[in-house]
């Protein structure tokens, strides 16, 4: 079941999301139990645009104008998922990056999660693209 943040007319990155965004994704440990609903939703209610699939999964896809723009937006995350060592995974198509973020060692959501969502958004939002109007 995948749940949907309300449009709180912002753009994406808005404050809450600033405010992620400036935190560092810390890794957990294997063991460590997923959030539930009641830890993460003070979180993804920060964020805009992205579902949660079946509790385990924040999604988003971003739009845009062509195929070489979205390569862009993918190699723009990637300095990011580096220096946070929290990597989502990417699938690019013509004109659209889905991008899917959980903890792998968990099987789950953590706030690193959260934290790599809002990050994305900030480089989507610095992005030509956002710029010309794409939309994620």
């Amino acid at each position: 079941m995948a749940t949907s943040v309300p449009d709180r007319g912002s753009s994406a990155g808005g404050a809450g999301a600033t405010g992620l965004a400036d935190r560092r994704c810390v890794p957990c440990q294997g063991g460590t139990p997923p959030l539930t609903r009641a830890q993460f939703t003070p979180l993804f209610t920060q964020l805009e645009g992205w579902q949660i699939d079946n509790e385990k999964m924040l999604v988003k896809v971003f739009r845009f104008k062509n195929f070489v723009r979205a390569v862009e937006f993918v190699n723009a995350i990637m300095p990011v998922a580096e220096a946070e060592n929290h990597h989502p995974d990417l699938r690019v198509s013509w004109g659209q990056v889905r991008v899917e973020l959980w903890t792998h060692k968990i099987n789950g959501l953590s706030e690193a999660d959260f934290v790599m969502a809002a990050k994305i958004d900030r480089v989507y939002s610095r992005t030509a693209g956002a710029a010309a109007g794409e939309t994620g």
